[in-house]
């Protein structure tokens, strides 16, 4: 006689530690983001304890962007190699100390230099944390986790300037500005304490050899697209900026064509060209770097109008700024629900609705220019937000849904690239929409409902996109990472 039996295994490290894991990742996650839009906050009182000049305040907020943008790719790969809870540690470990490099610089140029090892150290984190929710959790779990990192970087965005206007108004020792930054450091050290006891390791493949010359391809190319689009607005778009874009081109060409020579040699090339086969990945990654497109200019042109038009400080800018973190809260933890049932239209719809909410934005403004009252803006906000928290995670969940755990670091690279190419190219082309239409009247109100019209098309691109995706493209519970089988059937014979 055949019987089967079935024999419990143990559940693995990501289900039983699955709290622990998420708040150790979403910790850097959440650190990270927060300082790419805490800063602004503090470079009036950084201009005026270390006499910083346009140029050092520049890169103050520049460096940070182009370290991250310039070294993702590279980190991804180095996580899927040495292992991505040992890459996770090292940079938030580097991360710590340069944040706390910053809040004691005692000159400008050795903050320049803090943001810049921030942003290199966030790098090396970013695709660590994407690839360590795809591949420790499956199923319905990973739909949440990625949720769950969706929400952890809007929040971080929407209230950053809410953050750092209550951390420089309270002043806490006297720090002001400083603590901006010194606040990750607490921070920091718990989770490094916690990450050995919560994060299931990988021990990553450790056997090919790194791929040294696609790694100085692909830096220099990037470094040569991002560079000009954060500094050629305000240098007016000199000469070297073209040549810029065109020495990107050729690095770019010459990076694809040498990676396609290694990995037809039977090499290790830094990202396997074959993730693009995939529809899924490639599509969702043009549709990722089109959403950030929008979302790094919206923050920047919403605050100037706030600021420099309504004449509010940060913390009162900042309160405005709940109103899109209040819509973003409720819909970003239900977004696994809306891919459950829409999959890939969940993202499209939640990019029609940011688009509706843009339109009523800019009819309010239209209504108050820059002397009525900010509340009204509240409902467009909200809405705004809402259809943020729609989009965001489902779009990282359908990108890495059908990526193999062995490429996962190397894809969270590519998908980290393309959200910081974006947020920079979003930034140069809102941004030079918005200064031209605000001319010599510094009509703020008319600059900004111009940029919101630039918006909106932006939104509506990002929801046609995501119809080239394949249909039923979306988290689904088990797909791509690895899986976790609570059970096993075995025949025993008698």
């Amino acid at each position: 006689m055949t019987v089967t039996a079935v024999r419990p295994i143990p559940a693995p490290p990501a289900e039983r530690l699955r709290w622990g894991t998420l708040l150790v990742v979403l910790a850097g996650v959440f650190m990270t983001t927060l300082d790419f839009f805490i800063v602004n906050v503090a470079i009036p009182s950084v201009q005026r304890d270390l006499g910083a000049g346009a140029g050092a305040i520049e890169w103050t907020v520049a460096g940070f962007s182009l370290a991250i943008a310039s070294g993702v790719i590279t980190a991804g790969r180095l996580g899927d190699r040495f292992g991505r809870r040992r890459l996770y540690g090292i940079g938030l470990a580097l991360f710590t100390l340069a944040s706390l490099a910053c809040g004691v610089a005692p000159t400008a140029g050795s903050l320049v230099a803090g943001r810049i090892a921030q942003g290199l150290s966030a790098a090396l984190m970013a695709p660590q944390a994407l690839a360590i929710l795809g591949t420790a959790f499956a199923g319905h779990a990973r739909a949440r986790a990625f949720s769950a990192y969706g929400l952890s970087m809007g929040l971080a965005a929407v209230f950053g300037q809410l953050i750092g206007g209550l951390l420089i108004r309270a002043d806490v020792l006297g720090l002001g500005w400083r603590s901006c930054f010194l606040i990750n450091v607490p921070v920091g050290v718990l989770a490094l304490a916690a990450l050995r006891r919560t994060v299931p390791p990988s021990a990553g493949t450790g056997r090919a050899r790194l791929d040294l010359a696609g790694m100085v391809l692909v830096t220099a190319a990037l470094v040569a697209t991002v560079l000009p689009l954060i500094s050629g607005q305000s240098a007016g778009w000199p000469l070297w900026t073209v040549l810029s874009f065109v020495a990107a081109a050729l690095l770019y060409g010459a990076f694809v064509g040498y990676q396609w020579r290694l990995g037809s040699r039977g090499g290790s090339p830094l990202i396997e060209l074959d993730l693009f086969r995939e529809r899924a990945f490639s599509a969702g990654l043009v549709a990722q770097l089109v959403f950030w497109m929008g979302q790094g200019s919206f923050f920047l042109v919403f605050a100037l109008y706030l600021q420099q038009g309504h004449r509010l400080d940060a913390l009162n800018s900042g309160l405005v700024f709940a109103a899109i973190g209040g819509g973003y809260l409720v819909t970003s933890t239900l977004s696994h629900r809306f891919v459950a049932r829409l999959g890939r239209q969940a993202v499209a719809l939640g990019t029609l609705v940011m688009a509706a909410g843009l339109v009523l934005l800019s009819e309010t403004v239209r209504h108050i220019g820059v002397t009525g009252p900010v509340v009204d803006l509240t409902p467009a906000l909200a809405v705004d937000g809402a259809g943020m928290g729609m989009a965001l995670a489902p779009l990282v969940s359908i990108v890495l849904a059908r990526v193999r755990p062995e490429h996962a670091g190397a894809a969270s690279g590519v998908l980290s690239t393309a959200m910081q190419v974006g947020g920079a190219l979003g930034v140069a082309v809102v941004g030079l929409v918005f200064y031209r239409f605000l001319g010599p009247t510094l009509d703020y109100a008319h600059a900004f409902r111009a940029a919101i019209a630039v918006l909106v098309v932006v939104a509506l691109a990002v929801a046609a996109t995501v119809q080239l995706l394949p249909r039923g493209a979306q988290a689904e519970p088990g797909s791509g990472g690895a899986e976790h089988p609570q059970r096993e059937h075995r025949r025993i014979g008698s």
